[in-house]
């Protein structure tokens, strides 16, 4: 696996409720804040408050092994009540694409959360550079952490709406 290669990850989760309600939890941008063992805060720029093409958020992290950080996102693509997409911008471009689906079910709703690596320079590709031999291991370590915090937001959303 090649950070060059944009690896990208899914998490899916069924949940049972409606769309509006799966909508309103995966549009606030500190849901991974409260689920995330990386992601510490996140907050809306320039006036925005809501998703909306254009609208700009700042992602405070943390992780042991690349330290604390700030990133600016963002929105890219809104289909209201579906998706949304946003970027995640360094100072030589993207780092990352992210985003949330939601799709209706038989009996509820199937919430989706995705993310991009690339194309642009990110802290992984620090790491990458000072050691090209594990390069691979660097990213499929990059994408199960994801993964993991993905699945982490999937079914905090789930525990809460079915309660």
């Amino acid at each position: 696996m090649r950070y060059r290669d944009q690896p990208t990850i899914e998490v899916t989760q069924r949940v049972r409720c409606d769309v509006p309600t799966a909508w309103a939890y995966v549009t606030d941008i500190t849901l991974p804040a409260r689920c995330s063992a990386e992601l510490q805060s996140a907050e809306w720029l320039d006036g925005f408050d809501s998703v909306k093409v254009g609208a700009r958020f700042r992602g405070r992290s943390q992780h042991d092994a690349f330290g604390k950080w700030e990133t600016v996102c963002e929105v890219i693509e809104v289909e209201d009540q579906r998706r949304w997409v946003w970027n995640v911008s360094g100072p030589d471009g993207v780092g990352a694409t992210w985003g949330f689906e939601v799709e209706p079910a038989s009996d509820g709703v199937l919430i989706r959360q995705w993310g991009r690596m690339g194309p642009g320079p990110s802290g992984l590709t620090v790491g990458i550079a000072a050691h090209p031999e594990k390069e691979a291991r660097i990213v499929t370590r990059r994408i199960a952490e994801w993964q993991q915090n993905m699945q982490a937001n999937l079914d905090w959303i789930r525990s809460q709406v079915e309660r």
